[in-house]
């Protein structure tokens, strides 16, 4: 890879057919890493973990391995929990992350958020000495992951060369995917305002039990709910609407309200020290195991994904 030392950050997606390219690609840029005192994580779906683990040898115990599927299961945590987290854990220091967030095995419900994600990155590091590859399998992903992947990166690594991507561009693509959210017509439905938030987390809670959670699973329905509606009367217009149903081996718990989320990168940064609040989102991406939102003048949506597990 052709990158300074004084250039801050830097994210290129690294298009791989099969292990061999996968691993000429990555192994490299981890050791390179390492040679330059430069601490390095890995975070990829488990097959491709397992993969480079072997190929890494004795130079993985010095590598921050973390499996994808389970850590970025949800993409809006990848940036808080996962690459934030490293990174500034190791201010000192330009740090290189490999990071594959888009895998074949995503759903159509979790792409968008996946490219959201992909592009929010660069906003989230900007100025940082920080070094995010991102893989992309071009032998199973489908030409819109190719495609979108050109403009969520500023450099593309294709057959071992370099190139900067014509396509880069991605704030277009935030909004790209700022879809909006179809409400089922089988959902129950709970209109609340300020001094109605607990018995909006109740019928949360009560309507999750009943679509088959239990445990700390309901715990995590009554904290969403109670930091999505406390959102709602604070920023959103006072009053907001809570929708919860089944769909697909989840419970979904969606609630909508009149104010604009201005901040692409909310819930996906540390809350500020010397400020309170700012942490409702956050706890939102941590506990969900998908969040997509969708913005507009006339008011937010934000719908959280939890498994009936």
């Amino acid at each position: 890879m052709t990158e300074s030392a004084t250039e801050p950050f830097v994210h290129p997606a690294l298009f791989y057919r099969g292990e061999r390219e996968y691993l000429h690609g990555t192994v490299p840029f981890v050791r390179d890493g390492l040679k330059a005192g430069e601490p390095v994580a890995v975070a990829v779906p488990g097959p491709n973990l397992a993969v480079l683990k072997a190929a890494l040898g004795e130079d993985v115990a010095r590598v921050r391995l973390l499996d994808m599927t389970e850590a970025g299961r949800n993409p809006g945590r990848i940036i808080p929990r996962v690459l934030r987290a490293f990174a500034d854990a190791h201010r000192q220091t330009r740090v290189r992350i490999i990071g594959e967030p888009i895998w074949a095995g995503r759903s159509s419900l979790e792409y968008p958020a996946c490219v959201q994600h992909e592009a929010l990155i660069n906003l989230a590091f900007q100025g940082r000495e920080v070094t995010v590859m991102c893989p992309y399998d071009v032998d199973r992903l489908d030409e819109q992951a190719l495609t979108d992947a050109h403009a969520t990166h500023p450099v593309v690594i294709s057959g071992g060369r370099e190139r900067p991507s014509a396509a880069y561009a991605p704030a277009r693509m935030v909004e790209r995917y700022n879809l909006p959210l179809e409400q089922p017509s089988a959902a129950e439905e709970f209109t609340f305002r300020t001094g109605r938030l607990p018995e909006a987390r109740h019928f949360g809670v009560e309507q999750a039990a009943r679509l088959g959670l239990s445990g700390v699973r309901l715990d995590d329905v009554a904290l969403i709910v109670a930091e999505l509606t406390t959102n709602s009367v604070v920023h959103g217009g006072g009053s907001g609407t809570l929708r919860v149903w089944a769909e697909d081996g989840h419970v979904v718990c969606d609630v909508r309200d009149h104010g604009r989320l201005d901040d692409p990168l909310a819930g996906r940064r540390p809350p500020a020290r010397d400020k309170p609040g700012g942490r409702g989102l956050l706890l939102v991406h941590a506990l969900a195991d998908l969040v997509r939102i969708h913005t507009s003048p006339e008011g937010t949506a934000v719908r959280c994904y939890i498994r009936q597990r």
